[in-house]
Formats: C-alpha cells, sequence, structure tokens
C-alpha cells in the first residue's frame, strides 16, 4: 500500500507510521531522515539543500520534492511505503501526485491523524530531553523514577523551547495555516480517512490499521 501520514505536531504520526509500517512490511519514509541522510552523505541534493539550512532558509519545494523522489524510486518502496512528514503544504501534495504518476504508482489511503489542541499541547509540553545521552522522557507516558533524572545515565533533564506551551500553539496555527489545506485536497480525491488520535498507542494503532484495510477493499 502506498499510504500517507498528515497531523498536527503531537498526533503520534511518526510512533504510527514506525509500527503500520512493520506491519505491513513496508518501509517507513520519513522526509526527516532524507534530508539527514542526503545532507551527511553530501548528495548533490544534500549539499543544494544544506545551503538553505545553514542560512536559516527554508529548503525550496523543488530540492526537497526532488529528494522524496529518488526515496521513493528505491527498490523498497516498490510495493509500498508509509509517508510522514510529506507533503506539508498543497503545492507538495500536487507535485507527489505527478512524482508518483512518473513512477506509475498511486496513493491508496492518507491517514490524517486527528485530536484537540490541548491535548497536543500536553502530549509535546510534557517532553523532557536527557542533557546527557539525549533519552526523551515525558512526564506523564513516561516518567523517569526520580525527578528531573535520567534513569539511562543520570544527567539533568531539560525542556526544548519548541516544546513549551506558548510555541506549541504557534507550531499548531502554521499547521492549520499550511497543512490543513490538504484535507480538502485529499477529501475531494476519495482517499482521506480520519483517524482519532486520542487514546493509547495500540488503539490507535487498531484505527488506522482497520482504515487501512477498508481502503485495500475499496
Amino acid at each position: 500500500m502506498h499510504v500517507v501520514l498528515v497531523g498536527p505536531p503531537g498526533a503520534g504520526k511518526g510512533t504510527q507510521a514506525q509500527l503500520i509500517a512493520a506491519r505491513l512490511h513496508i518501509p517507513h519514509v520519513s522526509t526527516g531522515d532524507i534530508f539527514r541522510g542526503n545532507v551527511s552523505e553530501m548528495t548533490e541534493l544534500g549539499r543544494q539543500a544544506a545551503t538553505f539550512m545553514n542560512a536559516g532558509e527554508l529548503v525550496p519545494d523543488a530540492v526537497t520534492i526532488a529528494m522524496v523522489r529518488d526515496r521513493l524510486a528505491k527498490p523498497d518502496a516498490h510495493a509500498g511505503f508509509i509517508l510522514d512528514g510529506f507533503p506539508r503544504t498543497l503545492v507538495q501534495a500536487e507535485q507527489l501526485q505527478t512524482t508518483l504518476a512518473e513512477l506509475d504508482e498511486n496513493l491508496d489511503v492518507v491517514l490524517q491523524m486527528k485530536t484537540d489542541d490541548d491535548e497536543l499541547v500536553r502530549r509535546l509540553s510534557g517532553r523532557r530531553v536527557c542533557q546527557g545521552c539525549g533519552r526523551i522522557w515525558h512526564l506523564d507516558y513516561d516518567p523517569t523514577s526520580v525527578a528531573n533524572s535520567c534513569d539511562e545515565c543520570g544527567y539533568g533533564l531539560s525542556q526544548r523551547d519548541d516544546d513549551r506551551p506558548e510555541t506549541i500553539r504557534r507550531r499548531l496555527q502554521v499547521y492549520r495555516e499550511q497543512t490543513e489545506p490538504l484535507v480538502d485536497f485529499y477529501t475531494e480525491l476519495k482517499l482521506l480517512a480520519v483517524i482519532d488520535a486520542t487514546g493509547t498507542v495500540d488503539e490507535v494503532t487498531l484505527r488506522s490499521v482497520q482504515a487501512l484495510m477498508e481502503a485495500r477493499s475499496a
């Protein structure tokens, strides 16, 4: 199956993408991984992206879609993929459709991970990062045995600036402005399936897999 996950920060896209990919035996294609891979390997696209990133600018869509196209053209993605982190804008969604057509492929379903803002703020603002080993903990879902001390290495924990409540709400506003238009786009294409992303990881996974099975049998 060829699947795209969309949803706001904190909706659990990365976690669900990994779990679904493992169940379906298809690759989890993360644009974050694609960027890091191209930059670390100093590919031509990686060098282009690094020029913009080092200048503090957004990487142009043309470079991003070229990276995505290269990844989706690899043999392991021929039987399907879970695309996480792309597209983020309507322009990117249209470019993805063109790219898939060039590869003689089509999307089967787009899963929209949906939950309310208060839950998203609670999830993201509760994250703490170990200043030593980098392990991520959560005040509610994965707390340490001793407050503000990493169970792995004993170093102190900190909160990232982008995990502060006021910053999270700004990120959610940017998401609505840039990414939510994708909902109408994929609804018109009859590809959208809305997933309630509230609840345990296993509960959300079951809902997602059920939506995938329904899309496959449609």
